[in-house]
């Protein structure tokens, strides 16, 4: 019988990762917090780092795509090296998605780039973008969405409309 395989993506996390795997499950169809394991009771082999209870990974997934968020603690921030890309349709969805992104601490980037609350960096990209960038002004569309922090589907058209 051949071994199971499992691949997923892991986060690397200081704290608050219940709170971070809530708000990720609420945001897209298809996600769900699938399991959470906590730090042992008992002697802390990571003394002063983590309480004994708190969570240590919390597996999920986001629009049936498999994560795992790992507590480990402050030695490895987030950064703009990892992005989670979400490509949905049409500026209502972008919208939605990028304000509940932002919200509560998060920033703005530019081209479509944002970070949570948590430091996780997202991609929110309008399926539109996609289509805009094969047609015969690419180099239009491509200098519009430079020029964009949140990207804004009538602004992308416009560009390939000249």
């Amino acid at each position: 019988m051949a071994a199971m395989t499992d691949v997923r993506t892991v986060l690397w996390f200081d704290g608050r990762i219940e709170e971070a795997a809530e708000l990720y499950v609420s945001l897209l169809p298809d996600s769900a917090i699938t399991e959470v394991t906590r730090y042992p009771e008992g002697d802390d082999p990571w003394p002063g780092e983590h309480r004994p209870g708190e969570a240590l990974t919390v597996d999920l997934t986001i629009a049936g795509v498999p994560y795992q968020l790992l507590n480990g603690g402050p030695q490895f921030p987030q950064s703009e090296a990892v992005s989670i890309a979400v490509t949905v349709d049409g500026q209502a969805e972008v919208d939605r998605l990028w304000d509940a992104l932002v919200a509560d601490g998060g920033a703005e980037s530019v081209c479509g780039w944002c970070r949570d609350r948590f430091g996780v960096n997202w991609q929110v990209i309008p399926q539109q973008l996609a289509e805009l960038m094969r047609g015969p002004r690419a180099n239009e569309v491509t200098k519009a969405m430079l020029g964009m922090r949140k990207l804004e589907v009538a602004g992308l058209e416009a560009a390939a409309a000249g």
